[in-house]
């Protein structure tokens, strides 16, 4: 009997010491881990795109046959931005800042009145006539950006993947055509192959551009991308053209 209660003993005990085994390692697995404390990290002075520049396509969709773009249109834009990450989820943001932003539209065969006295703009072709073999639509704005940013790496986004939406209104500075060289029907130079005019007015543009943005990159380099939801011209005064432009950004500080 003695030799049934020891065994039964040790049996016991084994048992309860394995019990307590299995409950202390259900215990371990089942704790969640510890949620980090971000307001213990001075995000403060990190680095976030504090200084973007843009470079890349512009286009004009969906224009009427009088009008012909052709080449490299391009846009070069410049920003100063205000980084605020959430209290909460640092790995979001809202950022918004200052800059400006230019475009050249390049155009074939056509030539762009802007001086006209007409209630149009006037895009006329051109090409059986004397006319400029290089001729742009330029145009520069002050605009302020606003973005809802994330990032994989709060503490160093210059370091990890990073996404942002927004919308970005601008007003207008200037806009003028350029023509370069001009030359006759057969394609020889009027004057010097060097000639150049220009034309400055803003009164068939409208004065203000509102736009939807978007970025997608890792570091330093984004893939960017706008379209324009008003209208480049104003009411009336020709097409209704919504630019778009897609793009390569460098940011950084």
């Amino acid at each position: 009997m003695k030799k049934f209660f020891l065994l039964f003993s040790l049996i016991a005990s084994a048992f309860i010491a394995r019990s307590q085994t299995i409950d202390t390692t259900q215990q371990i697995i089942s704790t969640p881990s510890p949620k980090k404390d971000w307001s213990k990290l001075d995000l403060s002075t990190r680095a976030n795109d504090h200084f973007m520049v843009q470079y890349g396509v512009d286009g004009w969709p969906s224009l009427p046959d009088s009008i012909n773009t052709s080449g490299f249109s391009r846009h070069f834009n410049a920003y100063l931005m205000i980084d605020k990450p959430f209290k909460t989820s640092p790995k979001f943001s809202i950022a918004f800042g200052i800059g400006i932003g230019s475009s050249n539209i390049f155009f074939s065969n056509t030539y762009i009145n802007l001086k006209s006295n007409t209630p149009t703009l006037p895009f006329t072709n051109v090409s059986e006539d004397n006319h400029f073999n290089k001729f742009k639509l330029s145009t520069a704005y002050l605009e302020v950006p606003l973005e809802l940013r994330f990032v994989t790496n709060p503490a160093q986004p210059d370091k990890g993947f990073k996404v942002a939406l927004g919308l970005k209104g601008g007003l207008l500075l200037s806009a003028h055509t350029k023509g370069k060289d001009f030359i006759d029907s057969s394609g020889r130079s009027v004057y010097d192959p060097k000639y150049i005019s220009k034309e400055y007015e803003k009164k068939f543009i409208n004065n203000t551009r509102f736009a939807l943005t978007g970025r997608i990159g890792f570091g330093h380099i984004s893939l960017d991308g706008s379209y324009q939801v008003s209208s480049f011209l104003k009411s009336g005064t020709g097409p209704t053209i919504n630019p778009y432009s897609v793009g390569i950004t460098l940011s950084g500080l």
